[in-house]
C-alpha cells in the first residue's frame, strides 16, 4: 500500500464532499457486469440482459475517471463485477491504476472460480487485498445458490490467493433463513484456521433475485458468535468499507458484520459505484445515476470529467430504502457492480 496522502494537503477544494457532508473517498468500478455464476441473490438463472461490450469503459477511460477520482481525494478503488476475473487482461488495467500517484489502496472482489489462473499477475500488478464470495461450505448448498457446481473452484482459487501473498483475504457470506444460517459457526471456525477474515452480509432486496431472498437479521448471528469466540471490537477499520469487526483478544481471529438494512450505515457512506458502462450509481438502495460514457467519448477535458464527478456527487441521497420500499430497486446487484 502507498503512503497516504498528508491530510494538511487535502483542501476542501480536492474532496468530494456531499451535500450531507459525507466525504467520498472510496470507488468501485465494475470491469464486467457477466459473471460465470448465478447467485441466486444477484442475477436469475437464464439472464441474458448484459451490457454490450462496445458500451463497457475501455481500460483507458477506467483509468481517466479513476484518476479523476483522485485527484478529488479519493484513494481507495475496487474493482468488482459480475465477475471481474472475466474481463480479459485485467491485471494491466490494475498496473495502470496503480500507476496513478493519487491511489493508494486497490483491491479485488472475486468469487474465486477463475482465481487459481490469475492470482500471482494480479497480486505483481498492484491488487494486494482480495474479497471472496463464499456462501456456504457444503457443495450442494453452493450449487444450489450459485447455479453450477462453483466448491471446488472456489477452494482452489482460496489457496491460490494464499500462495500469491494476498493479505488479507474476506469471505463475503450473504446469511439467509433456511439455507445457509445454520453454518455460520461452521464457516467462522474454517475461517479462523485458514487465517481468513470472515464477513457476515444481510442480503439486499435488489432486483427480483435480492427481493425473493430469504433476508436474516445478523443482529442477533453476531451477538452469538461475540459470545461464543469471546469477541471484542476491533479498534482499527479493515479497508475503508462498512463492516464493523471484531476479533478474538489473541488477535488471530476476526469478523466482520454489515447490516445494511437491520443497522443501515448510510450516515457514514463513503463511496459511489462505477458500472462497466460507465454509469456513477450514487446508492444501491436508490435510483439516483449519472452517465460519464458520453462525456468521455465526446472528449471532455480533465477539468470537465472533475467537474461532471462533482455534479454527480451532488446527487447522492442520504439514505437508502429497502426496509420501507422493498421492492423499489429492480436492477440486478450485478448491473450495478458489486
Amino acid at each position: 500500500m502507498k503512503n497516504p496522502i498528508p491530510s494538511q494537503l487535502m483542501t476542501q477544494d480536492t474532496k468530494l464532499i456531499d451535500r450531507f457532508g459525507r466525504q467520498l473517498n472510496y470507488l468501485r468500478v465494475s470491469v464486467t457486469d457477466k459473471c460465470d455464476l448465478r447467485c441466486s441473490y444477484c442475477m436469475p438463472a437464464g439472464f441474458t440482459g448484459f451490457e454490450e461490450p462496445e458500451n463497457w469503459l475501455s481500460f483507458a477511460e477506467i483509468e481517466r475517471v479513476v484518476a479523476a477520482f483522485g485527484r478529488l481525494g479519493v484513494g481507495r478503488v475496487r474493482l468488482t463485477g459480475g465477475e471481474p476475473l472475466l474481463r480479459r487482461h485485467l491485471p494491466q488495467l490494475v498496473e495502470r491504476l496503480a500507476a496513478l500517484p493519487e491511489i493508494q489502496d486497490i483491491s479485488l472482489s472475486t468469487n474465486a472460480t477463475q482465481l487459481h489462473k490469475h492470482a500471482p499477475d494480479l497480486y505483481r500488478a498492484g491488487i494486494s487485498r482480495i474479497n471472496v464470495s463464499l456462501d456456504s461450505l457444503d457443495k450442494a448448498c453452493m450449487q444450489t445458490i450459485t447455479g453450477r457446481d462453483s466448491f471446488s473452484s472456489i477452494m482452489e482459487g482460496l489457496q491460490a490467493g494464499k500462495r500469491a501473498g494476498f493479505t488479507p483475504i474476506k469471505l463475503n457470506m450473504v446469511v439467509m433463513a433456511g439455507v445457509n444460517d445454520h453454518e455460520v459457526q461452521r464457516m467462522a471456525e474454517f475461517c479462523f484456521n485458514e487465517g481468513f477474515i470472515l464477513r457476515l452480509i444481510e442480503a439486499m432486496p435488489m432486483g427480483s433475485t435480492g427481493q425473493n431472498s430469504q433476508y436474516r437479521d445478523i443482529g442477533p448471528i453476531r451477538d452469538e458468535l461475540v459470545r461464543q469466540f469471546d469477541l471484542i471490537p476491533a479498534a482499527e477499520e479493515l479497508g475503508g468499507g462498512p463492516a464493523r469487526y471484531w476479533r478474538s483478544r489473541d488477535g488471530q481471529a476476526t469478523i466482520g458484520f454489515i447490516l445494511p438494512l437491520s443497522q443501515h450505515f448510510c450516515a457514514t457512506c463513503n463511496r459511489v459505484r462505477l458500472a462497466v458502462d460507465g454509469t456513477l450509481y450514487m446508492c444501491l438502495g436508490q435510483d439516483e445515476k449519472f452517465e460519464l460514457r458520453p462525456l468521455l467519448r465526446a472528449g471532455i477535458s480533465d477539468e470537465g470529467l472533475e467537474q461532471a464527478i462533482r455534479q454527480a456527487i451532488e446527487l447522492k441521497p442520504e439514505k437508502h430504502e429497502f426496509t420501507t420500499q422493498r421492492h423499489k430497486i429492480i436492477r440486478f446487484m450485478s448491473q450495478t457492480g458489486g
